[in-house]
């Protein structure tokens, strides 16, 4: 009888609207998961909204303005 093997799909890209979970963005972010954390914190990345007390999520808007620009991010600041 053969294995049952769940292999999961690394996306393409990252939808331009909506929000994601760490699991579905750190394939895009060249940081570890809590470079990320410490990063958010510090206002350089994504600020996580946190849903319940164990699911975090991204907005994708704003992941994909900090990919174009990880190094002049201002969490919180209007496109211009």
């Amino acid at each position: 009888m053969a294995a049952k093997h769940q292999s999961k799909q690394v996306p393409d890209s990252i939808p331009s609207v909506g929000m994601s979970r760490w699991e579905q963005l750190r394939h895009f972010i060249p940081v570890s998961r809590e470079t990320w954390r410490q990063m958010s914190l510090a206002g350089k990345a994504p600020q996580p909204v946190r849903l319940t007390e164990r699911c975090t999520m991204y907005s994708n808007a704003e992941v994909l303005r900090w990919i174009a620009d990880p190094a002049n991010y201002q969490a919180g600041a209007a496109n211009a």
